[in-house]
Formats: structure tokens, C-alpha cells, sequence
């Protein structure tokens, strides 16, 4: 394991995605060169890989055999068991095996998530993993989790997510204090369904900075640095603002375009354009990471261009020098995160 501010060794899913090797390959090298200290290992064809690396590999970058690919419409943990030479199986195992500090993957998401609580396991203590992701469309940081672990979350479940969340914004998003809410209908104490309102008991017993409830509008403010749902919610929800994002910033190219000054005001108003495009460009996320097992599993877009996939590598990164895992680990060790069985029915991992 690397120390803190160390060097990290990541190792690269470059078959998964939409767009596999040809975007993979690029971003990866990019981040490689910019971080000579670290260790990059592509996970691959090797063929595959060098025809994407537009040259000689950097010294600080190694191929590692894993050719096979996971297919969208395979079963996740299935694939994950039976395809031991999937680039995503492989490249989960060199964390395991201590060979690498966290894999970083554009493919499957279900079995990136398999993957990672089948072959690295669980952290003691940890119930269920969630997927956390950086939101977007405010300056301040703000984690929203869980985007795709776990659909059926139970109140004890949100109640670790929420502490597993906090501890991700305040050493990897340099939150002081972070305010953790959980996503509801209403702001009021006991809107929501059962679930939420049972949840809302345990936290409000939690040591941590728990404000209540927050809407869906919340989302682009600054009332809180962690919101806490289910994945099902999680994942509409970021992929609604991503969507909305990309169609506002086809406006505004559309708009300048259509008018017959349009260059001209786009010139006057590029400084403004671009703080815009900024806050809108979820790319910079680039990647969500599985918070709960025994390793850094980052996830990102299955239709990453090379951008993106740097900077999944880069996030991926700044998840293994700050130690999330250490610092989660611990809070389980502390009963930090334990929190009382409620009536509320056992959930099961997401299967995609």
C-alpha cells in the first residue's frame, strides 16, 4: 500500500468501455506522464494496447495479460467468478494480491462492482458497498452516494454510507466538517418513506454532521457536502444532471451559432462562457469510487473519452494517498458506523 502522499500504482482496465483500448490507452498514458513517480499497469491484449500507445511506453508504465472482455449483457458476478482472464478481473486481482493500490475501469459497471466485493471483499464491519460520486454545479465539493451498489438499501445501510461518505469528502474533497443529509421528497423531519425516516433516527444519534433532509433541488446549493440515498435514486440522479448539463451546453453553442453577432458576443463573454463549461463538465469528476471494500475501486464512464479516463486515474489517485480505505477501516474498528438492526428488511447488491 502506498504511503500517504507516496507513490500509487493503478492498474488500468484498458479493454472495458464503450470505446475500449483507443480512449483507454491515451488517458492513461497521459496521467502516467504526468505522474513519472507512480506506476501505471494497462491491463490487456498487448497487441491491443501498444497499437493505442502512439509510441514507446513511459518507463513507469507496464502491460499486464488480460485480453478477455465482460460483455454489457453478461451477468456481473457470474462473469466476474467464471472469466479469470477479463481485464477487469485481472486488474481487481493485482490489488489483491498487493501488486497494485486501486483499479480504475471503464467497462461493466456491475462487475467492476462484483469484481471489487468478490475478489477484494468487504471491509470488516461494512454491510454493503456504495458507489460515491462527485457532483456537480457548484463550487463547493459535494458527494452523492450511492449511484449503483446497492438498490435496496436498508436504514442501516444509508446510516454507513453516511459516515463512509463523510470520511471520503473530508480527506479526499477537503470538507471541513461536511454537512451529510439524505435525499428526500421533503425537507421536513419525516418526510420520506419508512426507510428514510428510519434512517433519519439512527443519524440523528450518529456523530457526524447530520442536517436531515434535503430535495432534489439541494443538490445544486450549498446545503450539504454528503447526500445520502439509494442507488437507485443516486444513479437517476446523476445521470438526469449530466444530461441536462450537455443539452445546456448545446444551447449556448447553438444559440451563439444562430445569431448573426454570435461570434462576436461569444468572444466578448468567452472568459464567462468557460467558468460555465467548467461547472458543467462532468468529465472532471472521472470517476465514482466503491466505498466499503478491501481496496480503491474506481468506476467510470462506459462511454469515457481519454479526458475522462485520466481523470478517473487521477481521482483514483488522490482515493489511495489519503487513505480513504485506512480511514474507513478504522471507523468500522471503532464502532464509528455500527448501527442497531431496525424492522427493516435485509437488502441484496446490485446485480448490473
Amino acid at each position: 500500500m502506498s504511503e500517504p502522499g507516496g507513490s500509487v500504482r493503478l492498474a488500468l482496465d484498458a479493454m472495458g468501455g464503450d470505446h475500449g483500448a483507443a480512449e483507454v490507452v491515451p488517458g492513461g498514458l497521459q496521467w502516467a506522464r504526468e505522474n513519472p513517480r507512480d506506476t501505471l499497469l494497462l491491463v490487456g491484449d498487448d497487441t491491443v494496447i501498444r497499437s493505442h500507445a502512439g509510441g514507446p511506453l513511459p518507463a513507469n508504465v507496464t502491460i499486464v495479460a488480460g485480453p478477455d472482455v465482460i460483455g454489457m449483457d453478461e451477468h456481473p458476478a457470474t462473469a466476474v467468478r467464471e472469466r479469470a482472464t477479463a481485464s477487469i478481473v485481472v486488474a481487481t486481482h493485482l490489488v489483491r494480491s498487493n501488486d497494485a493500490d486501486a483499479v480504475v475501469t471503464a467497462g461493466h459497471t456491475g462487475a467492476g462492482m462484483a469484481a471489487g466485493v468478490l475478489i477484494l471483499g468487504r471491509l470488516k464491519g461494512v454491510n454493503r458497498p456504495a458507489l460515491a460520486v462527485q457532483f456537480l454545479l457548484r463550487e463547493k465539493p459535494l458527494l452523492l452516494l450511492d449511484i449503483g451498489a446497492n438498490p435496496d438499501a436498508t436504514p442501516e445501510n444509508l446510516f454507513q454510507y453516511a459516515h463512509m461518505g463523510s470520511i471520503f469528502s473530508e480527506r479526499v474533497l477537503g470538507v471541513e466538517n461536511p454537512r451529510v443529509a439524505l435525499l428526500s421528497i421533503g425537507e421536513e423531519k419525516g418526510k420520506g418513506d419508512l426507510r428514510i425516516q428510519q434512517a433519519t433516527e439512527l443519524l440523528d444519534t450518529a456523530k457526524l454532521n447530520f442536517i436531515g433532509n434535503v430535495e432534489g433541488r439541494h443538490l445544486a446549493d450549498d446545503e450539504a457536502d454528503v447526500v445520502v440515498c439509494d442507488a437507485v435514486l443516486g444513479n437517476v440522479s446523476i445521470k438526469l444532471v449530466e444530461g441536462v448539463t450537455t443539452a445546456i451546453t448545446e444551447m449556448f453553442r447553438s444559440e451563439f451559432r444562430r445569431l448573426p453577432f454570435g461570434p462576436i458576443a461569444a468572444l466578448l463573454m468567452r472568459g464567462s462562457i468557460a467558468r460555465i463549461r467548467a461547472r458543467l463538465d462532468y468529465e472532471r469528476i472521472g470517476a465514482a469510487i466503491l466505498l466499503g471494500v478491501r481496496g480503491t475501486v474506481a468506476i467510470t464512464h462506459g462511454r469515457a473519452r481519454k479526458r475522462m479516463i485520466y481523470y478517473a486515474c487521477v481521482t483514483a489517485a488522490n482515493a489511495v494517498r489519503e487513505r480513504v480505505n485506512d480511514r474507513i477501516a478504522a471507523a468500522v474498528a471503532e464502532t464509528a458506523i455500527s448501527a442497531p438492526a431496525s424492522s427493516a428488511t435485509t437488502s441484496t447488491e446490485a446485480s448490473s
